[in-house]
Order: C-alpha cells, then structure tokens, then sequence
C-alpha cells in the first residue's frame, strides 16, 4: 500500500466540477484507491462518495492506494488535488 497526504488548496474544495475530474483521473488506474477523510474511507472513483464527504479548502486528506499502480495513481491524484485552483 501506498499513501500520502494532500491539503485541498482550491477556494471551492472538490465541488461539483473537480470532483467529476478527480473521479476521471481515479478511473485511470487498477488500483483499489482511498480518500481518507478523518474517520471517513471515500472512494475517489464515485462522484457521490466524493460530493458527499464535503472536502473543503484547507483539508489535509490521505489519498492511499493498493495494486500494481498505486504509486503512480496515488501521486497523480495528489498533484491534481494539490495544483487545483478554480
């Protein structure tokens, strides 16, 4: 398993747009993929998990990743969440 921490950085967080985008780059990879928010476990590629957690600007999320890609998957995602700025 492969994890990092991100800090949301977009004044709307992963609203309705970035999210869909996020759940765009998630599909890409094999790997069974996490968001970890507090004591909430979120899968990154369903738009509703995503919406529904309310990620915010200035959270700090883990984004975790188990499978043949994971560290590529999970530092793409955090690039994308970390430089997001609508």
């Amino acid at each position: 398993m492969y994890a990092k921490e991100v800090e949301i950085v977009n004044p709307t967080g992963l609203h309705a747009r970035p999210a869909s985008q996020l759940v765009k780059r998630a599909e890409r990879y094999k790997s069974n993929l996490q968001i970890i928010k507090g004591e909430r476990i979120v899968n990154p590629k369903s738009i509703f998990n995503i919406l529904a957690a309310g990620m915010g600007k200035g959270l700090t999320i883990t984004v975790c990743a188990e499978g043949e890609d994971e560290k590529e998957a999970v530092e793409d995602l955090c690039t994308f969440i970390s430089e997001l700025k609508e």
